[in-house]
């Protein structure tokens, strides 16, 4: 993800205003490999600003995905889960118990949809998810 400046700068050539909650959040996200949910960066946002609202934060991540910036996974942990670390493909590990997610830097090179299951259809990426128990949940 790029800095809170830059993606700043991005939102307003973009037309999004880049208010202070913004930017709360983009902060937020900076270098963080814990895949946060949505509810968990509301959370940790209402510490630094007690007036933010949880469809600040829901919008604000749709946007920042919509730039570009975040993708937003579904883990089947029971919450959105937003991703931050675009810069080198991985797949995830994630437990069933806590629900703590994990970036693997793994490739499956002959990992592929037969041609006979296709239909026509087009694959653009592919998403790994190992379910498990973390060290501390086993």
């Amino acid at each position: 993800m790029q800095s809170v400046q830059e993606v700043t700068a991005t939102m307003r050539a973009k037309g999004l205003r880049a208010t202070p909650q913004r930017q709360c959040i983009i902060r937020l996200l900076q270098d963080n490999h814990s895949h946060p949910t949505v509810e968990s960066l509301y959370e940790e946002a209402l510490g630094e600003m007690p007036t933010i609202s949880q469809r600040t934060v829901y919008q604000t991540v749709h946007d920042l995905e919509s730039l570009g910036e975040v993708r937003l996974l579904d883990l089947g942990t029971g919450s959105l889960r937003v991703e931050p670390n675009l810069e080198n493909p991985h797949h995830h590990l994630a437990c069933i118990v806590c629900g703590r997610v994990v970036d693997i830097p793994v490739e499956f090179p002959g990992l592929r949809v037969p041609d006979d299951y296709l239909g026509g259809f087009s694959v653009d990426t592919v998403e790994v998810v190992f379910r498990g128990r973390c060290e501390t949940c086993t």
